[in-house]
C-alpha cells in the first residue's frame, strides 16, 4: 500500500461558470468529475459552482485551507475575457506541472483543434494537486482520462513516497 493510499483522501471540485452560478444554465461537468473521483475512493467536497473571476480565486483559497489531496476545477480556461481560472490558480501554486496540460491539449487537439486554446494549469500547492480542466464535456473526459494515468503516482509522491511507483 502506498503512502497516498494510507492517508484519508479528499477531493474538491470547483465549477467556474457564471451562467450556472446564476441558475441560467445547468452544469454537467461537476457531477462527472465528482463521480469519477468517488469511484477512486475520494471523499468529495462539491461541486461548488461559482461565477468566473474573483469567486474562483476565493473558492480555490477556501479549498486549499482544507488541505485536500486534489482540487479539480472545470471551466474558465478559454480565451473569453471572463475566463480567469488560470489567473486565479497561478499565484496559489508552489510548482507547476506543465507537461500535464501540454499533453491534455495535445490529446484534445487530435479531435478538436480548439483544445489548443485551453489555458488551464496543473500544479502543486503544498501537498495538494491542483488541476484546471476545460468546461466542455469532451475536455473533462480527456482530462480525467489523463489524470487517471498519473493521479496515484502523483499523490504518492506528494505523500512522501519514493520513485518506485
Amino acid at each position: 500500500m502506498t503512502p497516498a493510499e494510507r492517508m484519508p483522501r479528499t477531493a474538491v471540485v470547483i465549477v467556474a461558470s457564471t451562467r450556472a452560478a446564476a441558475g441560467v444554465a445547468v452544469d454537467g461537468t461537476g457531477p462527472v468529475i465528482t463521480g469519477w473521483l468517488a469511484e477512486r475512493g475520494f471523499d468529495i467536497v462539491g461541486p461548488e459552482v461559482v461565477a468566473d473571476g474573483l469567486p474562483v480565486a476565493d473558492a480555490l483559497q477556501r479549498a486549499l485551507a482544507g488541505h485536500p489531496s486534489v482540487i479539480v476545477t472545470t471551466g474558465g480556461t478559454g480565451v473569453s475575457t471572463s475566463d480567469g481560472t488560470p489567473e486565479a490558480t497561478a499565484p496559489l501554486l508552489d510548482r507547476e506541472l506543465p507537461g500535464f496540460m501540454e499533453e491534455l491539449r495535445r490529446r484534445g487537439a487530435a479531435t478538436t483543434p480548439t483544445a489548443l486554446l485551453s489555458r488551464g494549469l496543473a500544479g502543486v500547492s503544498g501537498s495538494t494537486l491542483v488541476v484546471n480542466l476545460p468546461g466542455s464535456a469532451g475536455g473533462v473526459r480527456d482530462g480525467l482520462g489523463l489524470l487517471g494515468e498519473v493521479l496515484e503516482h502523483t499523490l504518492d509522491q506528494l505523500a512522501g513516497g519514493d520513485h518506485s511507483a
